[in-house]
């Protein structure tokens, strides 16, 4: 089958070749994939700027829905034909503080599906059954596809910030991460604004139709004067920082309220610099988030039956495997939103 491979450590080194279809062995499920999602840490593992580790020559791709095409010995629960996803947390050692309080995103012998074991830019992976989870039947393959960045929208929000009934939530970076984030501020039922820059003019209108109360144009708007005015001064109740961007970091910590909460879900991809004294004089609740957990999982599966969270229009670009140079490239010229590989049809 035609997979999309790092084949070799350092930047680039990426490319379509023709790996053997992979079977089912004991307490494993075999799945053959119907879309896959881009991540913006599938681009890090691209250019080799990323801190997860990454063992090449390896299958990339972590975001998919997909039906169950073969199950391995010892399986049960699940049938051929099954629509399911996989948490991307492949293997970990279980016997850990962090893994055994249920937080093996933290594990410091985690290794990630598409980074260390053959991923989903392909026709079939592998994954121990053990992280697959059924697709509600209301559930299409595009939006369960995002089942697993929404996962890791639910980790920062659930468990890592506290949003209740009427916070007002500032939410930077309208990427698809953000506009998940947002979606789920509202389901808490808070006020949220959206800011982006220029280039992002078409996904902050998307962050409107997609329930935003406010969207800002930092490069045409005063972001700080709307704060100060819906929130009479005092400042925003949570800062969802998605983009990763150090000038977003740094307004998040000038627009947020004294005791409020902060959460870093955007990767920099570098060092960046701000004033920690501000976490100090406003005593924030400053965090960082990592990926997901079961729980995230299930939580976010359920938004998506609920129709709390509407991830369809956010998959505005498909295109097949073979193409996957183009998808990375408009992705960071953001000439989309969610980017899609579809599996070469073999």
């Amino acid at each position: 089958m035609k997979a999309l491979v790092k084949y070799a450590a350092g930047p680039g080194n990426m490319e379509i070749r023709d790996i053997p279809e992979p079977q089912a062995g004991k307490g494993q499920i075999k799945i053959k994939i119907s879309e896959a999602g881009i991540c913006g840490s599938d681009l890090h593992i691209y250019h080799s700027d990323i801190a997860i580790p990454v063992n090449p020559p390896v299958v990339t791709g972590h975001e998919f829905s997909g039906t169950v095409a073969e199950v391995g010995e010892g399986v049960t629960g699940f049938s051929v034909g099954d629509r399911v996803v996989s948490e991307t947390a492949y293997d970990y050692c279980g016997v850990c503080d962090f893994c055994r309080e249920g937080y093996y995103n933290l594990c410091v012998e985690r290794k990630t599906l598409g980074y260390w074991y053959n991923g989903v830019f392909a026709s079939y992976t592998v994954v121990p059954a053990a992280r697959v989870l059924r697709i509600p039947d209301n559930v299409s393959d595009t939006a369960a596809t995002m089942t697993e960045p929404l996962a890791c929208v639910c980790h920062a929000i659930y468990d890592l910030c506290k949003i209740v009934p009427g916070d007002l939530v500032l939410v930077s970076g309208p990427g698809a991460i953000g506009m998940m984030a947002m979606q789920v501020a509202k389901a808490h039922g808070a006020a949220v604004v959206v800011s982006g820059t220029s280039v992002d003019a078409p996904r902050l209108e998307m962050a409107k139709q997609l329930g935003a109360d406010y969207t800002v144009n930092l490069q045409e708007e005063n972001l700080e004067e709307l704060i100060s005015k819906l929130s009479g001064g005092y400042g925003a109740d949570v800062v969802l920082e998605c983009s990763g961007a150090g000038p977003a970091i740094n307004s998040g910590l000038n627009l947020i309220k004294k005791l409020g909460y902060f959460t870093q879900i955007g990767l920099a991809g570098k060092k960046v610099e701000f004033d920690i004294e501000k976490i100090n004089y406003r005593e924030l609740h400053f965090s960082g988030s990592l990926g997901s957990r079961n729980y995230n999982w299930r939580r976010a599966l359920k938004l998506l039956e609920d129709g709390k969270v509407n991830l369809e229009p956010l998959a505005d670009t498909k295109l097949p495997l073979t193409e996957w140079k183009t998808a990375f490239e408009k992705f960071e010229k953001k000439e989309g939103c969610k980017f899609f590989l579809l599996p070469v049809k073999e």
